[in-house]
């Protein structure tokens, strides 16, 4: 199936995998709407990165309540005018919970999502964007912003390993695994010609694609 065939794409990964600036690009190309997480409304995110223990909550309820909004407000004819490209899917959610809330507050989390999850349309493809640990700490210190600056490595470590188990498990849409650590989506223009040639030869439910295929 051709890339713009599809109505509705996430693409999805850890910090610094390069999740937005590749929603951004395939937006642009397939002339897609687009759909972004906004971190820098988040109050509490940069407070989370000084001290996690203290403001991990708040700050995994801040975007909980932004991520339903933003996909109950997702229609269906929307995707079917035109299509959507997304740079996150809410069933990750829960996954930064479990890294950062102590069991009480994860066991208050859990019943407010439980109530809280909206009916949102099921992507027609997601874009899983894996990346070393090492290159998410290169990738997040590069692009200097400011309240990254206290990302621990163990955390993304931990994140990116989160991530791995997550989509190994992941069978609620057709997924792409794509291992970026020698891929650059924005700025090779190669790179990403071949990401949309294998888009396009998908064949089974999960597939994957790495540099040299």
């Amino acid at each position: 199936m051709a890339p713009e065939k599809y109505r509705y794409i996430v693409v999805e990964g850890p910090i610094g995998a390069g999740k937005t600036s590749l929603a951004r690009r395939l937006s642009a190309h397939l002339g897609k709407s687009l759909l972004l997480e906004d971190p820098d409304a988040n109050p509490f995110l940069a407070r989370f990165y000084e001290d996690p223990r203290r403001h991990a909550l708040a700050t995994q309820l801040f975007f909980l309540f932004q991520r339903a909004q933003q996909v109950s407000g997702l229609k269906q004819i929307d995707l079917f005018e035109g299509g959507t490209v997304a740079d996150f899917i809410l069933d990750k959610d829960p996954l930064f919970a479990s890294l950062t809330l102590s069991d009480d507050e994860l066991h208050l989390y859990q019943q407010i999502y439980a109530h809280l999850m909206p009916q949102a349309p099921t992507p027609d493809l997601v874009i899983y964007l894996q990346a070393s640990a090492n290159k998410l700490v290169e990738r997040v210190h590069k692009r200097g912003v400011t309240y990254e600056r206290n990302i621990s490595e163990q955390y993304l470590a931990r994140l990116a390993e989160a991530y791995s188990r997550f989509f190994y498990q992941f069978s609620a849409a057709p997924l792409l695994i794509v291992n970026s650590d020698h891929l650059n989506f924005v700025d090779d223009a190669g790179d990403f010609a071949l990401l949309l040639r294998r888009i396009a030869g998908m064949r089974g439910p999960r597939e994957f694609f790495s540099r040299g295929e």
